[in-house]
């Protein structure tokens, strides 16, 4: 077992932000490649984002849910699509922690968690040899690029002909990656499709879906006592996701003010769009709905920072989400003001607020973060309904 000493919180942050100005230089060369390149994967992991989720065991920083969107959200400032990437990395450590220890020495020893997943269960799986042989093809693999690990979920089959949704890790490097990637926004994700023909999983390397959902994870662990690492899966997905968005609105923000200075409004007398009315409106709006999705952000993340243990009730996991949610959508309010105070010119490809834009317009369209569906969702429960999905 290989250990490393992890950095104070404060420096995780500082270290994020620190990658703004490359991560800027290079947004619309990623773009174009449709995928984070590989200097950026070794970026984060040497500034300890994608370790900051695992256990303190393997060097990691079990790291509040507050810091790892603060952690997100600066490398949102600078792209969104490497944020993104880093977000699911950071929660797919977060996950491997809730594996049996084989499974955990086996992937958080070596100190560089490098994990892509996708949660769709459309693969298929049976029961073989103490394992599973898994076959199927999975969809928005976002970052697997630069993965070394993969969790995939796949349908075990059971006797009473139900089937099992159940997780999976595998070795990225057992994957066919298909070149299928091609988006309007989010585009430098590498969310390419992967293909699993006869893999076989050991046991260790599995857990039933429906039990992680609920908080219940494998036993056999070192840290099976950790409320960090029991809540439900769902709740962690969604919260931990939240720093993108408001990153992508606090970058849009700062990109629009480095274009003001000696602007004018086409087809008006204002020589000076600093100077105009309409943009202290405007900018002032737009400052203050990123507050807002800031506030709504660390509501969320004090759901889960502040659990003191056992089963999560339903009402806060789904106010988790729609805390996220709702930021999302607030996030997405701003960079649309901002977008449209920049004028006709701003959506030429070296304006990066145009990038910001279209970002935040595919991410809102997640479906975890999609701020419609989420509030309908919170107002079910709110009038004493069951939720309409499983996710949360």
């Amino acid at each position: 077992m290989t250990t490393t000493s992890a950095p104070p919180t404060k420096e995780i942050v500082e270290r994020a932000a620190a990658l703004v100005p490359v991560l800027r230089e290079t947004a619309a060369a990623n773009e174009k490649a449709r995928r984070v390149p590989e200097e950026h994967f070794d970026a984060l992991s040497e500034a300890g984002v994608f370790r900051m989720t695992a256990p303190k065991r393997f060097g990691g920083d079990e790291a509040d849910f507050e810091t790892q969107c603060e952690v997100l959200a600066e490398v949102g400032r600078g792209c969104a699509s490497t944020s993104w990437v880093a977000t699911i990395f950071s929660a797919m450590t977060w996950l491997a922690a809730g594996f049996p220890d084989e499974a955990q020495e086996e992937i958080l020893a070596p100190g560089d968690p490098r994990i892509s997943g996708v949660f769709a269960p459309t693969g298929t799986a049976v029961r073989k040899n103490g394992g599973f042989v898994v076959n199927g093809r999975w969809a928005f693999n976002t970052g697997c690029h630069g993965a070394q690990w993969t969790f995939l979920n796949a349908i075990v089959e059971t006797d009473d002909g139900q089937g099992l949704p159940t997780s999976f890790l595998v070795p990225s490097s057992e994957l066919t990656m298909l070149d299928d990637w091609y988006a309007s926004g989010m585009s430098a994700t590498g969310s390419n499709t992967v293909v699993a023909e006869d893999v076989f999983v050991p046991a260790y390397r599995s857990q039933p879906l429906p039990e992680m959902t609920e908080g219940r994870y494998a036993s056999a662990r070192h840290n099976a006592d950790s409320v960090y690492f029991n809540l439900p899966l769902a709740s962690v997905l969604v919260v931990n996701a939240g720093g993108t968005p408001v990153g992508v609105a606090r970058g849009a923000l700062e990109v629009f003010f480095e274009r003001l200075p000696g602007r004018p409004i086409t087809f008006t007398n204002y020589a000076s769009q600093a100077e105009a009315p309409v943009t202290h409106l405007q900018v002032g709006e737009a400052a203050l709905i990123v507050d807002s999705a800031d506030s709504h952000m660390r509501r969320a993340c004090a759901i889960l920072d502040e659990h003191a243990g056992g089963p999560m009730s339903v009402e806060a996991r789904v106010k988790a989400r729609a805390h996220i949610s709702h930021a999302t959508g607030l996030a997405r309010d701003a960079v649309d003001i901002l977008f449209s105070a920049s004028g006709a010119s701003s959506i030429q490809h070296q304006v990066p607020i145009q990038r910001f834009q279209r970002d935040i317009q595919a991410l809102s369209n997640h479906a975890i973060m999609n701020p419609t569906t989420t509030t309908e969702l919170y107002g079910r429960i709110l009038c004493g309904l069951e939720p309409n999905t499983l996710l949360y």
